[in-house]
């Protein structure tokens, strides 16, 4: 092995000793992001963590993007090759050069509104499952290393490789998904959580059921109590989590 390889695994490494020990989310992330940043060298990263109630983005350094461009960067990521590898793809580690040509990447809106100010014309994304959100439902997170200076070599590809799975080892340990609290459901409120985990709004469940939408709200209102949630996203993902809501109502 030549001198650079061991230091290249010498620093993986230290990424698995870190994920080994780790016994909480909050200390984990502060001291993982500076060591992927040498374990796959880059300038900056992004690690943007998708629940059932939407993004959160964070960043090294902190701030990279202003709000401004984070709001251009989703507007035009549906465009955006690695975005889509990340997003709905199979999410395994890949450069942005094996997608598409440097001239592409440059007439992305996601490069001229975000990516081009901060430098990053050479990227490597990768995204994993990533434990379970306190809500309910599974995580994700798509990694993105960026660069200025040259493009990422297959050596960087190997060890995003080698960490990707070791990293959802580790958050799903530290982020379980909670037990199932106790549900004691009435059929009705059983009824419309299925109408809702099917996607109806609650005037298609009050047509659908012939009751009135305040009655719709009422029943909503004593399941997300019953099912420790606050809002109607949470209830029909945590009712879907519970093996509910397919193939009824």
């Amino acid at each position: 092995m030549t001198p650079s390889g061991e230091v290249g695994l010498r620093r993986i490494c230290a990424v698995i000793d870190l994920l080994l020990d780790a016994v909480d989310e909050e200390s984990l992330l502060p001291a993982l992001f500076p060591m992927l940043l040498r374990a796959v060298p880059g300038d900056s990263l992004t690690w943007s963590t998708r629940t059932p109630t939407g993004r959160h983005p964070v960043t090294l350094p902190g701030a990279l993007f202003t709000p401004q461009a984070l709001a251009a960067f989703f507007r035009h990521a549906p465009e955006d090759a690695l975005f889509r590898h990340t997003n709905t793809g199979c999410g395994a580690p890949a450069r942005r050069s094996d997608l598409q040509s440097l001239t592409e990447y440059h007439g992305l809106g996601t490069y001229g509104e975000a990516l081009g100010p901060i430098g990053a014309e050479y990227q490597l994304a990768m995204a994993f499952p990533a434990g379970w959100a306190r809500g309910g439902g599974r995580r994700t997170v798509a990694l993105i290393v960026n660069r200025a200076g040259s493009d990422f070599a297959d050596a960087d590809l190997e060890a995003a490789v080698l960490l990707r799975s070791r990293l959802t080892h580790a958050l799903d340990r530290l982020a379980p998904p909670l037990a199932p609290p106790p549900v004691d459901l009435t059929a009705r409120e059983a009824t419309v959580l299925d109408l809702l985990a099917q996607g109806l709004t609650d005037r298609q469940i009050s047509r659908r059921l012939d009751v009135a939408a305040r009655t719709v709200d009422k029943h909503l209102e004593h399941a997300y109590a019953k099912l420790r949630v606050h809002n109607r996203v949470a209830a029909a993902s945590a009712w879907r989590d519970a093996g509910r809501g397919a193939g009824r109502g």
